[in-house]
């Protein structure tokens, strides 16, 4: 479904979240508190839309890109052509779940509407707390079931329920988008992932929430610096 949507990736995360997503991912990247000369792991790059977020924030850092998707991934190797990031950014294709780095590698991880998708999360959060580096931070943005109350909060949930996966089925041509609405059910509330993160060997450090709930950002570091 991704390599097939790839090409409109971007436009349906612009549409779907009225433009917001492109806070949220600033947000995340300013999480990481990076030194100087970083090197940053984003997961699930997709298109590289956060790692050319990160590269344009710390202009002294290195980012390496991963993702399963080949077709999102000739989308971003294209995007990062046109910004002039490739000396500095560079895309592989690979599983979270099994990270092809040796031990503390990386000052900051970012992973954008990814963790969702990984079928052993617990493992993947593992292999983030073993290829950071002590001090480093990991930066999770994730959308989630709103629980807020009040018209905002009935707004947001009625949102996420019908008109994404409506949206996203009706610009991307695939059916299959539908599936957004119930991942995104599926998955835990934000302080049972919070416990989740803790268990693999990160230590949380700030949950915030985005979109009236309608999305989060995890924070965490490896535990005990």
């Amino acid at each position: 479904m991704f390599d097939r949507i790839a090409g409109r990736y971007d436009l349906l995360n612009r549409l779907m979240s009225f433009g917001t997503d492109q806070s949220w991912r600033r947000a995340t990247v300013k999480s990481l508190e990076l030194p100087a000369a970083a090197r940053v792991l984003d997961l699930a790059t997709g298109t590289a839309d956060l790692a050319i977020r990160v590269a344009r924030t710390a202009p002294d850092c290195t980012v390496v890109g991963l993702d399963p998707s080949v077709g999102m991934l000739e989308v971003g190797q294209r995007k990062l052509a046109a910004a002039g990031l490739e000396s500095r950014v560079s895309l592989i294709r690979g599983d979270a779940e099994q990270l092809p780095f040796e031990n503390a590698q990386f000052d900051g991880i970012t992973m954008a509407f990814g963790i969702r998708n990984v079928p052993d999360r617990l493992k993947a959060l593992k292999e983030m707390a073993r290829v950071l580096r002590p001090s480093g931070r990991v930066a999770l943005l994730e959308l989630s079931a709103p629980r807020a109350q009040g018209l905002f909060g009935t707004l947001a949930r009625w949102h996420v329920r019908s008109v994404v996966p409506w949206m996203g089925a009706l610009l991307s041509g695939a059916s299959e988008y539908r599936y957004l609405e119930q991942s995104i059910a599926a998955f835990p509330p934000a302080e049972q992932f919070q416990e989740l993160i803790a268990e693999s060997g990160l230590e949380p450090l700030s949950l915030k929430r985005l979109g009236f709930g309608a999305c989060h950002l995890y924070v965490a570091t490896v535990r005990g610096t």
